[in-house]
Order: structure tokens, then C-alpha cells, then sequence
């Protein structure tokens, strides 16, 4: 619930449908969740880089970088999680409505978090992209050593070993990232947003 009181929404001037008529392109998020190791980031930055190439207004809001910054105050409590979504959720609501495609990389463990996400889009704005890649993978690729520590108890409320992942039921994509490579899920999402007519 909101603590702010005696605020109104001002609507600018220059619309969303001005943005994306003047872009030549839609708008939305790409929300890429899964586990830990699963290609999410590297799925993402790839499917960014060539929308970059191709004249497109995009950009990635990584969940590394977002905590660095915007949500260096929060844990990994599920209190915290619930947090760190929803207020990543609101920045890509906002890069949205300014134009762009924005690119999202969170394990976003819980169904709940992500469907609240949803809920503040317009209907077709938010894609969920489910990168499924078996939890034996991602420990085999574990270039961070999380899973690890996470196995060596150095890590709490690891998502896949002490805290559960909650897979989509319903994703618009779902890309199995240990069966195809970078290029072909970079395809897959293209495909997508080209099907929608939104590129």
C-alpha cells in the first residue's frame, strides 16, 4: 500500500503511441526469469544487442546492476525478492511508456511476484520468457560458484537449493537453453515480437 498521500498521475504531453509511431516500433518488456546459470542474462544482452543493431530503441536492466544501485538496500529474504520485482517492475513500466523494449534478467523465483508485474502493463506489454534449463546444468555452468557456496551452506535462501523456483505456467516464450544456442533464442524471441507486430 502506498505511504505517499496527495499525489495525482500528470500525463505528458508526448503519449507512448507518439514514442513508438515516431520509433517505427512497439514498446514492451521482455521479462526473462529462471534459475541461477540458466543463459537468462546472456539470452537477454544478445536479444538486446541485435535490436540495437537493427534500429531499435531497447535496453537491459540486468538484476546485478539493478542492485548495485536502485535496489542496494534489499536482501534475499522473500520479503526482499517480492520487493526488488516490484520495483523493477515500475522502472520497465516506465521505459516502456518512454519507447523502448527493455530487457529484463531476474530469476523472479515467485509466480505471484511476476504476474503483480503483469498486472501494471497494458495487455501485450508484458512477455514472459521462461529460460528452462535443468538445475544440473546450471550447477555445471555456475560461473560464479553459487551453487556451490549455496551447497556449502555460504549461501542462504538460494533459489534452487534452499528456496524454491516457481516455473510459469503460462509464458508467451519458453526457451530451452541447454537444446539451443544464444543465436537460435535470440531468433525465437524475434520471431515473436515480429508475430505480435511489434517490430
Amino acid at each position: 500500500m502506498s505511504k505517499s498521500t496527495n499525489i495525482t498521475w500528470h500525463d505528458t504531453t508526448i503519449s507512448k503511441a507518439d514514442r513508438n509511431a515516431q520509433n517505427g516500433h512497439g514498446s514492451c518488456t521482455l521479462w526473462f526469469t529462471g534459475l541461477s546459470g540458466s543463459g537468462k542474462s546472456t539470452i537477454a544482452n544478445a536479444v538486446s544487442n541485435e535490436l540495437f543493431r537493427q534500429g531499435i530503441n531497447e535496453y537491459v536492466l540486468d538484476g546485478d546492476n539493478i542492485r548495485h544501485g536502485l535496489n542496494k538496500d534489499l536482501g534475499f529474504s522473500d520479503h526482499d525478492r517480492t520487493e526488488n520485482i516490484r520495483r523493477i517492475g515500475e522502472v520497465a513500466k516506465l521505459f516502456v511508456d518512454s519507447g523502448k523494449i527493455v530487457t529484463t534478467a531476474f530469476i523472479s523465483p515467485f509466480r505471484s511476484d511476476r504476474e503483480q508485474v503483469r498486472d501494471i502493463f497494458t495487455e501485450g506489454e508484458f512477455i514472459e520468457v521462461f529460460v528452462s534449463c535443468p538445475i544440473e546444468e546450471c550447477e555445471k555452468r555456475d560461473p560464479k560458484q553459487l551453487y556451490a557456496k549455496a551447497r556449502r551452506g555460504e549461501i542462504k535462501d538460494f533459489t534452487g537449493i534452499d528456496s524454491p523456483y516457481e516455473a510459469p505456467e503460462k509464458p508467451e516464450i519458453t526457451i530451452h537453453s541447454n537444446e539451443v544456442t544464444v543465436g537460435e533464442a535470440v531468433e525465437q524471441v524475434l520471431n515473436y515480437l515480429r508475430e505480435k507486430n511489434i517490430i
